[in-house]
């Protein structure tokens, strides 16, 4: 394929593409009637250099798209669009299109950090082109005006202060209704892989391959159920279950948890002349349980901050990783003993969103609250099964914190949700059977094995390649032993002939991409 050639498409296809996904009243236009997406699929591109201190090939773009795709006359939306050319012009074969994750992740940036961890054939065969997804970083960012505590999603089910979690969920959802509620029931996943196609019609290619990290699953996996003719290669690492989203996501964290606690158990166990918190599994549990109930009785002192028990919970995204989990353990022992820990390189800290490059003489600035405002409108505008009944969460709080004790009360209490408008059309259904290839760490703590056997259930045409004892959230790009098919699938198109699992035998290399977690959540380093 060969860039520029938005000439070559017919408007009549391009339409096809979307009145198929469409809401019935863009639906039922009369035939021979206007386009009314030409505006956007045919818009000019004006690039320029995203950042001086980035390479001078990276280029920037805004794009227009409809606020609401049902009235593409109405209200529009900015979408900062990025690239990096092809390294060869006679072997390029198209875009490759990269998202992060979240939601609520930019990703403007990827195609500068995808340049320096990428193979030199998939550099030379594709355009690396990023976004920042609608509502996100510099395309029209939303808000809802949320305080740092607000923004605080870590809530652990107490009766006692039940109520006060309700009253949170409840003015979380009322604040960005009043800020930006007729905008944020667009910002959804079904809107975005429309921007995609928006993209890929005004880059002028017939389709797109895409590779997508974390929730960049989900929404590659919803273009491939809307757009199926329009997808090429889609590499989806790390996967988000379609079937689960988004109560059951949070709820697969807490599921996912007790089996890597297991884990960490045996191999702290095994190594108890080291770490010395246990010559058995069940007494390396027993000491952790002992330290979290100490911390509720009394916070402990640790490396700058008095944690209570619920903190330590909280943090439960560290047990993925076995050895930096054994250090922090023993620092938090010794802390709790009145000793001095050395510095725990294990201790999980908090994500932070990567911002991304300013480019043009006027980019407004991004909100605070960036990240929460556009994970929320996702992750309850998309679907309209959250339940909204408070109770419903109290009794499911119970019910998981006794299954889970880790995340359990965690995962399952009340969130936003409850309170939220619904979004502006029905979540999709992912059933096809689109060709992709699934990767997948077996020690995943944002999304658990579980969850990407879930994805591979759905696309049914898929493959799947698992890192057999691989830790951290990400798989392409870290030298692991999957790395080599997904090259293979980039550059060839053949897919695996079945699903592989596989074992890197060295330390893994930290994955540098900006894969996104949602926002406010204490979590082990995803660069592990």
């Amino acid at each position: 394929m060969r860039n520029g050639r938005i000439a070559s498409l017919l408007a009549a296809g391009v339409a096809a593409a979307f009145v198929s996904t469409l809401t019935p009243a863009v639906a039922a236009s009369p035939a021979g009637a206007a386009d009314p997406l030409r505006p956007y699929t045919q818009q000019k591109v004006r690039w320029q250099r995203c950042d001086p201190k980035k390479p001078a090939g990276f280029q920037c773009a805004t794009l227009k798209v409809p606020l609401d795709y049902g009235k593409p006359g109405g209200r529009t939306l900015d979408i900062a669009v990025s690239r990096l050319k092809a390294g060869s012009a006679r072997e390029r074969r198209g875009v490759l299109l990269l998202n992060p994750g979240g939601p609520g992740g930019p990703g403007l940036d990827m195609p500068v950090d995808a340049a320096e961890e990428f193979p030199g054939k998939v550099r030379r065969r594709y355009d690396l082109v990023g976004f920042d997804p609608r509502g996100v970083g510099r395309s029209s960012p939303v808000s809802c005006g949320l305080t740092d505590d607000e923004q605080r999603t870590e809530r652990p089910y107490h009766a006692a202060t039940f109520a006060k979690d309700v009253r949170w969920a409840r003015s979380v959802a009322d604040k960005c209704r009043a800020r930006a509620g007729d905008t944020l029931r667009h910002i959804t996943t079904r809107n975005t892989a429309r921007d995609m196609d928006v993209i890929r019609a005004v880059l002028g290619e017939k389709k797109i391959s895409y590779l997508g990290y974390s929730y960049g699953t989900y929404l590659g996996a919803v273009y491939t159920q809307m757009f199926p003719r329009r997808t090429d290669r889609f590499v989806l690492d790390s996967a988000v279950d379609p079937a689960r989203v988004w109560r059951g996501m949070f709820q697969v964290w807490a599921e996912g948890t007790e089996p890597a606690f297991t884990r960490w158990s045996e191999w702290t166990a095994r190594r108890n002349a080291t770490y010395r918190l246990g010559r058995s599994p069940a007494e390396v549990r027993k000491v952790f349980r002992d330290l979290v109930a100490r911390a509720d009785r009394r916070p402990i002192p640790f490396e700058g901050e008095k944690l209570t028990g619920d903190d330590l919970r909280a943090r439960r995204a560290v047990f993925f990783y076995a050895k930096p989990a054994a250090e922090w353990v023993a620092g938090l022992k010794k802390a709790a003993e009145g000793g001095k820990p050395a510095a725990s390189p294990g201790a999980p800290g908090r994500s932070t969103t990567p911002r991304p490059p300013a480019f043009g003489p006027s980019v407004p600035s991004v909100p605070s609250d960036n990240s929460s405002a556009s994970f929320w409108a996702v992750v309850c505008g998309d679907t309209r099964n959250w339940p909204r009944d408070p109770e419903q969460y109290r009794r499911d709080a119970v019910r998981d914190k006794a299954r889970y004790p880790l995340y359990g009360d965690f995962a399952s209490m009340i969130k936003p949700c409850a309170f939220w408008k619904p979004g502006s059309e029905p979540a999709t259904t992912v059933n096809n059977k689109t060709g992709v290839l699934i990767l997948q760490n077996e020690w995943d703590s944002q999304t658990p094995r579980v969850s990407g056997e879930g994805m591979h259930r759905a696309l049914r045409g898929s493959r799947m390649v698992t890192v057999a004892g691989g830790e951290g959230h990400g798989v392409y790009g870290t030298k692991s032993c999957a790395d080599e098919h997904a090259t293979a699938y980039l550059t060839t198109g053949r897919l695996p002939a079945r699903d592989l699992t596989c074992r890197t035998p060295a330390a893994r290399k930290p994955l540098r991409l900006p894969v996104a977690a949602p926002p406010g959540v204490p979590e082990a380093d995803l660069t592990r």
